[in-house]
């Protein structure tokens, strides 16, 4: 394996960049995270959640490919009419696809034959660029979907190492960022007023995925809200104190999980709970860190049994409405949760970046909320059942990606992702 990855030298300011420097520089943030990989990292799936390197990077050009340049450039020629239903995703009205859990199976085409369509790709799509005929939305539509597969990209990846006997590190050049234990501030409660109050993504500050419109108003009585995440050190004493035998504090769903997949601790500790797996190969477990790769079942029943509970989406992007959306992305090259380095005491802390922050709503429909016409509304809307909303990004998330109205959702069994959890409690009388 190599020594490459995204890094802040390898990543400029997007804020001074073209549309067209941006294209470029998104798309090339996508090969450096394969850069460390062999072409055999690139092609196994360890489960059917989770998606090879390779078909990733086939998927996001074949999503510029099929909406912008099939739609938006007179003649042009696809790179290879099979690669359609190859790196189809779920796009029913595109047509038919090869199903999810077998995409490690294909082998070919092979990486080099990936990274020439990426290329060919690249070269049609600069052509719009050049001429200015590219569609806006469809243009950061597809760079905003890239920067969602980098984020798997590594959730993926890490996956996939962790299930090798060898334990093999993706990186070993990480910057650590480990701070003591006696560093982390205590768990303090933050008070916010109730009242009506509006939520949502205002479409004329930019970008935005159309599950964060349209904005609307919420009722919301008055609440608290932890200072910052729950760390590594906490939880830990929550499995100590037997948080995976009592059943009185779980979820029905979440009992009959945890048992049938005989779960007693988070995805890549240790049994001693001392070390856990990381990018960076397995590292002590740093008790001060934000704890990570929680199912929302795990996230739930801690703060059950902490007297505590999850905060709804609309309390959560109330805190975090007037923050700036900055924090430990994967920009910082870290590559996992850190305690916080920068003596930031203004509260709530570590709302942007470090981990998905588990919420108890469901990811539904906003009131007036209208698909987009045609295969684009398959982006989000169809996925609007059985699934919970997280929060706030992590520590793999592109910086500028996410923003105070920015919803991610997963089913509440995955752990793969780097979700944690913040508590909230009602506000006393």
């Amino acid at each position: 394996m190599g020594q490459a990855g995204i890094s802040a030298r390898a990543v400029p300011d997007r804020s001074n960049l073209t549309r067209a420097g941006r294209y470029r520089q998104v798309r090339e943030a996508s090969r450096l995270i394969v850069a460390p990989l062999s072409a055999e990292d690139c092609v196994v799936q360890s489960m059917p959640d989770a998606s090879p390197a390779k078909w990733h990077l086939a998927h996001t050009s074949w999503f510029f490919e099929q909406f912008l340049l099939r739609a938006h450039q007179p003649g042009y020629r696809v790179y290879d009419a099979r690669f359609e239903y190859l790196f189809n995703s779920y796009y029913d009205t595109v047509g038919p696809r090869h199903a999810r859990p077998e995409r490690g199976l294909l082998t070919r085409p092979d990486l080099a034959e990936v990274m020439r369509y990426r290329a060919h790709v690249d070269e049609h799509v600069q052509c719009l660029l050049d001429d200015g005929s590219a569609p806006t939305a469809i243009l950061d539509l597809g760079l905003n979907h890239e920067q969602q597969h980098q984020e798997l990209m590594l959730t993926d990846i890490k996956h996939v190492l962790s299930r090798n006997p060898l334990e093999p590190a993706y990186r070993r050049d990480c910057p650590d960022g480990r701070r003591g234990s006696s560093l982390v501030a205590p768990l303090e409660w933050m008070s916010f007023d109730g009242g009506l109050r509006e939520i949502g993504a205002l479409a004329e500050n930019g970008f935005c995925f159309d599950n964060e419109t349209p904005r609307h108003h919420v009722w919301l009585d008055a609440f608290e809200l932890a200072n910052r995440p729950v760390t590594n050190d906490e939880y830990r004493q929550f499995i100590r104190d037997g948080g995976y035998d009592e059943p009185r504090i779980w979820l029905s769903d979440g009992w009959a999980t945890a048992q049938g997949e005989s779960w007693r601790r988070p995805l890549y500790w240790s049994e001693g709970l001392d070390t856990e797996f990381t990018l960076r190969g397995r590292r002590e477990l740093d008790p001060a860190a934000p704890v990570c790769h929680l199912s929302y079942y795990e996230a739930d029943a801690f703060a059950r049994w902490a007297g505590a509970r999850l905060p709804t989406e609309a309390e959560w992007e109330l805190a975090a409405k007037d923050r700036p959306a900055s924090g430990h992305f994967a920009d910082a090259d870290a590559l996992h949760p850190r305690p916080n380095l920068d003596g930031d005491n203004d509260a709530p802390a570590q709302l942007f970046g470090d981990v998905w922050e588990w919420t108890a709503s469901s990811y539904s429909a906003y009131p007036g909320f209208r698909p987009a016409a045609g295969a684009l509304g398959e982006y989000n809307g169809k996925f609007m059942c059985n699934q919970l909303v997280l929060r706030g990004g992590s520590c793999v998330t592109p910086a500028g990606h996410v923003r105070a109205s920015y919803r991610n959702f997963f089913h509440p069994h995955a752990r793969w992702q780097f979700s944690g959890l913040r508590l909230a409690r009602d506000a006393g009388p």
